[in-house]
């Protein structure tokens, strides 16, 4: 098999392949030739090639999150590996495995006056779970510097858990281009998942007797047969769960709309509401207003349970973090607890949420406006079954909050930051991934220009639609107390603009088209996800309407 004549990077590829990575996404390159004359040839590996490496790295975002594997990026020196660096973030907080292979000059000419060299060792410091720093040395000479061993131990970290990115640095020599014959590489091999061992303090069961207890499930909260041990806990009648829909978990049981319910409870009831322990299970919590009510009412104990190295001490209350799988932990508590309990804590929650639930109906029925919330309505309505469902930041994935979640449909988005940019690479990622799924990507405006050139990468997913909500601008600062009052709302947080969403896909050759103004936002919607030649939707909606008529959408509900 032809391959670099490098022995590093035939150790690295060597590497990858043995340990199971099987999606390779490069962006082109000089310095990182000799990865890509590696890894080419290789059959086990799925190599992509995207030429915006702040795209790339969101896009094996995307792979890695479909296929819940490890997926390798590889890119030039300089300023390339920099663009990773918001992808690279994204994946660290929520927990995504990447290897990121960098191309470097040799470490004597860093700092020299030669182009495209800055200090890449370890440049992603802390937003990495390990950093590696190699060299173009003799077979013999890395040997003895280890570098075989760093180089095995770096990628099996990418299977345990805490999952995150690791950064190999590669600094290698001119010339760049030459090839060897013949290199074998290992067999291809899985990796064995590991049985968790989870102790939990016996201490813990005698107090959950006759405590009103909450569940509050953030993002990536679902492992396998969770769902299922979690509805069990859930019989217990001192039992809420909070879901929201990125946990990836649903149940009829659960209370799955956070805002929308607690926008029922009046300020003098909200202690009724409060538990008196508290588990949060998961990463990332979109909802504001669950986290000013357990930062207003605080727990008597609160137990994170992730395999994140923190707790998340989001309220400023953790007493106890356990490092595990949730199924595992309330698999043991299912084991343990003694029904002895005389509260009926989630009747009030229950009551409360089916009678906000009950009056969506009317609400819809009455306004007419042309608005956002109205959109996100018709969206959830129309969902088709088994559906990929991705919304970007930062309003999108709060109107579809106020929703109930639909059990078949994947909910993501990239909460681990929460920021604008590659929330549709991420989405094309996916959809390449995962190509027997049908994906949406639902969008404002100004996350659709920010990562356009997600719209660059060829060939493009025909399994992707996505939805622009063109209303001119970051709609959120309309919604959330402070910018919505501020003299520079307009200039500096809203960033009103009068670019073209339509024109900048059309530029890209994909298929779009826009809903008249004579045309209804449900007409339109449905007329969109029910064809196959339109890729891409654009709803113009009204700018300063679509916060009133989210006010009064809540106020309705809370009329009763």
């Amino acid at each position: 098999m032809t391959a670099s004549n490098k022995f590093i990077v035939q150790m690295i590829v060597s590497q990858c392949r043995s340990k199971g990575i099987r999606h390779v996404v490069f962006s082109p390159g000089s310095r990182n030739a000799p990865f890509a004359i590696s890894f080419d040839p290789v059959g086990e590996f799925k190599t992509h090639v995207i030429h915006d490496e702040r795209v790339a790295a969101f896009f094996a975002i995307g792979i890695a999150q479909m296929l819940n594997q490890p997926v390798a990026l590889c890119c030039t020196s300089g300023s390339a590996v920099v663009n990773y660096y918001p992808a690279i973030t994204e994946a660290f907080y929520r927990k995504v495995p990447l290897l990121v292979i960098s191309a470097d000059r040799p470490k004597e000419l860093i700092n020299k006056g030669h182009g495209q060299s800055i200090m890449q060792d370890a440049i992603f410091g802390n937003h990495v779970k390990e950093s590696y720093s190699f060299e173009d040395l003799p077979k013999k000479k890395l040997i003895e510097k280890q570098f075989d061993k760093q180089c095995e131990n770096g990628i099996s970290s990418l299977f345990t858990e805490p999952k995150g990115p690791v950064h190999f640095n590669v600094h290698l020599n001119e010339p760049l281009y030459e090839t060897t014959e013949d290199v074998s590489y290992e067999r291809f091999k899985s990796i064995e998942k590991c049985e968790e061992n989870l102790i939990i303090q016996d201490r813990i069961f005698a107090q959950f007797q006759n405590k009103r207890i909450l569940i509050l499930c953030g993002q990536n909260s679902n492992q396998s047969n969770l769902n299922q041990i979690l509805s069990e806990f859930n019989k217990n009648t001192n039992v809420v769960v909070l879901n929201e829909n990125t946990s990836q978990l649903n149940d009829s049981t659960f209370i799955n709309c956070i805002d929308r319910t607690l926008n029922s409870i009046s300020p003098e009831k909200e202690k009724e509401f409060a538990p008196d322990i508290l588990i949060t299970i998961g990463d990332a919590i979109v909802s504001k207003r669950i986290k000013a009510f357990f930062i207003k009412h605080q727990p008597e104990l609160h137990i994170a349970v992730n395999h994140s190295d923190i707790g998340i001490n989001i309220f400023n209350c953790l007493n106890e973090h356990y490092k595990a799988d949730p199924t595992v932990f309330f698999k043991r508590i299912n084991q343990n607890l003694i029904d002895r309990n005389t509260i009926n804590f989630e009747a009030i929650w229950r009551s409360t949420d089916l009678i906000a639930k009950d009056r969506l109906p009317g609400f819809f029925a009455l306004d007419k406006s042309k608005t956002d919330i109205h959109i996100f309505h018709h969206l959830n309505e129309n969902l088709k079954p088994n559906d990929v469902l991705h919304m970007a930041n930062s309003s999108v994935v709060r109107y579809m909050q106020l929703f109930d979640p639909i059990k078949s449909i994947e909910y993501h988005a990239n909460r681990g930051t929460s920021g604008i940019d590659g929330s549709m690479s991420t989405a094309v990622g996916s959809a390449v991934a995962s190509p027997e799924k049908n994906h949406l990507f639902v969008s404002g405006d100004i996350s659709f220009i920010y990562d356009s050139n997600a719209l660059w990468i060829s060939p493009f997913p025909k399994n992707l639609k996505i939805i622009v909500i063109d209303n001119r601008g970051g709609g959120i600062f309309r919604i959330i107390d402070g910018p919505k009052s501020s003299p520079q709302l307009e200039t500096f947080f809203e960033a009103e603009h009068e670019t073209s969403p339509f024109q900048i896909a059309k530029a890209y050759g994909l298929c779009v088209r826009q809903i008249s103004d004579k045309e209804s936002h449900e007409e339109g919607i449905n007329k969109f996800l029910n064809q196959n030649e339109d890729q891409i939707l654009i709803i113009r909606t009204e700018q300063k309407e679509n916060p009133l008529a989210l006010q009064r959408f809540f106020k309705y509900l809370n009329d009763v």
